[in-house]
């Protein structure tokens, strides 16, 4: 298998110079219908989700928007990331650990529009993933896989690349390789679903619609990576190794 060592991070982020005390508006509601990135594939015998999963799993993904600041000492600019997140339970969200760093304020929006209050998060220093937890219910979950993909496999990836649309993707599962970025423990899994900045965080389903993985970083060879569900598995269950994140912005 052959993949470039460039592997970029997939958090979209802008910039926004201003006193960290007021936070820019919110972005505008989503679109109320749900518009794959490929129509002609919703249809495709393999590596998609029926109709039926592909309403399920947009009721579980979120737009996650991190609104932080540049120097949590000085806070001279606003730093906007976007990302994405899915629910594991109705009140449990996961992304990425990069998503949710150095937040003022994390906000949730479901792909109806809706916005939904975050009341904690945490991240884990083994592996690039976070647990955001929410007032209310999101109103769909995802069902964990009971284990990994193998090379070969047929995948379909949902998220909300550069804080747009919810948008689907298809590729197939190429195998497991040493972290690229060193940002987790053991292996992680690479895939040909093409992903773009705002699409970190993003579950990655098989055919059944249950979630194997979690995309957190794409090469120059448009190659995505994923953590593995066997991990995230393990990090929900063995919560003492989840840090809960502070606001990070030093000035009021």
């Amino acid at each position: 298998m052959r993949f470039s060592y460039r592997v970029l991070a997939l958090a979209a982020t802008a910039a926004l110079v201003a006193a960290c005390g007021v936070l820019p508006a919110s972005p505008s509601p989503l679109p109320s219908d749900y518009v794959p990135a490929t129509p002609s594939e919703v249809a495709a015998p393999q590596g998609n989700l029926s109709p039926d999963g592909f309403s399920a799993a947009q009721r579980m993904t979120v737009r996650v928007r991190n609104v932080g600041c540049d120097s949590p000492n000085t806070g001279t600019a606003f730093v906007i990331k976007t990302g994405t997140g899915f629910a594991v339970d109705a009140h449990t969200l996961v992304t990425n650990r990069h998503v949710i760093e150095g937040s003022k304020e994390l906000q949730v929006t479901t792909y109806d529009g809706r916005t939904i209050a975050v009341t904690a998060a945490s991240a884990t220093a083994v592996a690039d993933l976070a647990i955001i937890t929410t007032e209310q219910s999101i109103g769909g979950f995802a069902v964990l896989a009971q284990s990994d993909p193998v090379e070969g496999d047929a995948i379909t990836v949902i998220g909300y690349p550069l804080g747009g649309k919810p948008t689907t993707v298809t590729g197939v599962v190429l195998g497991s390789v040493a972290d690229p970025l060193g940002a987790s423990l053991g292996t992680v899994m690479v895939t040909t679903a093409p992903v773009e900045p705002g699409s970190s965080g993003s579950p990655v389903l098989n055919e059944k619609g249950e979630v194997v993985g979690v995309i957190y970083a794409k090469n120059e060879s448009n190659q995505s990576f994923m953590v593995p569900v066997s991990l995230l598995r393990t990090l929900i269950a063995e919560d003492q190794l989840l840090v809960p994140q502070a606001n990070n912005c030093g000035k009021a």
